[in-house]
Parts: structure tokens; sequence; C-alpha cells
């Protein structure tokens, strides 16, 4: 399933009615992937740039805003991020021109990015004397607290190599092949069992920042429930039987695409 952001006369940049679709677009996705009809997902956006942070007309209004207002902005756009790191399904995120902000936010919150070699990134808000807050726990989950301390308190924009080297982006192509990388890790994706990369995923979140011997008894029994699962089972013995599981031959995959609203306001 692709999700565009299309709002390319700013840049595909944020505001609050964005956020509520974004918001509601995740909560579809989550409800799809629980009845099996979506495998994986890819967040892009139109035009020449991923996403460019606020929209400058949003953040003329924030000005005014008192602080309670800026609470309930913000955590609308706290829980939108949380919703789309949340998707039990794989996010591939296509990044091209730039993810600067929340854009940068975007990024920390797909399994798998792919950015264009010419793509700039950068967590910017200081310089506008504010702070990467929201993103911040999504953030740091990525690129970990040295890269943060460096590129938070900056607020320096870097290249896609850089974001590599973080951990930020996966894969730097030419802007030309941007589709073919994303097509194939769409396609490694799909090779894998649906409910396994759903529960990877889960388990990824759940022992992060665990002592060893506090997740041996999670990771214990997380894998000893895949392997009596009805897609272990078929799983294991299509590799003893030398033939391709059944979620390869019965592959469903949504080639439905969504975007934002172009809204100007």
């Amino acid at each position: 399933m692709l999700f565009v952001l299309n709002r390319p006369d700013v840049r595909n940049a944020f505001n609050e009615h964005m956020i509520a679709e974004l918001t509601a677009w995740a909560a579809q996705a989550r409800d799809r992937a629980v009845r099996g009809e979506i495998r994986v997902v890819v967040l892009g956006g139109a035009g020449t740039t991923f996403c460019a942070g606020a929209d400058v007309t949003w953040m003329s209004k924030t000005v005014h805003y008192t602080e309670d207002e800026n609470l309930r902005d913000a955590t609308a756009m706290s829980r939108m991020f949380g919703a789309l790191d949340g998707l039990a399904v794989p996010v591939v995120g296509r990044v091209q021109g730039a993810a600067l902000g929340g854009g940068a936010g975007l990024a920390a919150v797909c399994d798998i990015v792919v950015a264009d070699q010419a793509a700039v990134f950068g967590f910017t808000e200081v310089k506008l004397g504010i702070l990467p807050a929201v993103i911040s726990p999504f953030a740091i989950a990525k690129i970990g607290r040295s890269a943060a301390r460096e590129l938070f308190l900056t607020g320096a924009r870097f290249s896609a190599a850089r974001a590599k080297e973080i951990g930020l982006v996966h894969e730097v192509v030419p802007a030309a092949d941007l589709d073919a990388a994303v097509g194939r890790h769409v396609h490694e994706l799909l090779a894998a069992g649906p409910e396994a990369a759903a529960a990877a995923k889960a388990l990824i979140a759940a022992v992060w920042g665990r002592a060893t011997e506090d997740a041996m008894p999670l990771t214990a029994a997380a894998i000893a429930a895949r392997r009596v699962s009805k897609e272990g089972q078929e799983g294991l013995r299509a590799f003893l039987e030398k033939r391709k599981p059944k979620w390869i031959e019965d592959t469903r995959v949504t080639k439905d695409t969504k975007v934002t609203k172009d809204t100007k306001g």
C-alpha cells in the first residue's frame, strides 16, 4: 500500500489537516493489516521533496497559540507519529529532496528508508528556537544518543550518506533508481511470513533496552509460540519439502494508493 504526502507546493509540509489525515490513515492501515489486506506500506511524498517539516502558514498560527493550545497541537502530532511507528506491517520510506524536522521524524518511524543520494536531512528545530521534542523518542531510537547530541543541538542539515551512517537511512541510490530500490525491499518483505514479520517488529520494541537476562523469558516464549503457530509450521515444512510457503503463493498485495489532500491552509 502506497501513502503519498500530497502538498508539493509547500514541499509536503505538515499542517493540522495533514496530521489528522495521517493519523486516520494509520488507524485504517492498522485495521486492514489485522484483516490481512495489506502486507507492506510505502510512505512517499509528491513532487521534489519528501517532507520539509512544518508548514509556514501553520507555524504562523501557532505563534499566537497559548501553551495549552500548543500542548493540544503537539499531542496530536505525537499521536500521529506513534500510530505510524506502531503499525504491525513493515513501513518503507521513499525519500527524495529533503526530510527536515517532522520529515526526518517520518523517516525515523519507517522500518526501512531508501533515499535519493542528493536528499538532505535535518533535525532543524533549534534553528527556530524550538525543539525536536515530539519526534525525539523515535529519532533517538533510530540514530542513538551520540548522533542526537550533535544533530539535535546544532540543527545542522546532513547528507543522505551521513543519514545512512547513523542508521536513519538504510540505502542511498541515485534518484533514477529510487523506485527500483524500494521495490527490492518490498519484494524481500513479501517473502517473509506476514505474522512473523509483525511479531519480529513487536519483538524489537519489546527487547530494546532490556537486560539480556530480562529478555530471555520473552524471547524464548516468542520463538516457541512461532514454531507451533500455523504460519511457523507452514514455513518450516516448506523449507524441509523444498517448496515455497503458501504466503508467497497466495501473496495478497494491495496496489491502492492513498494521498493526503493538497490543502493550502
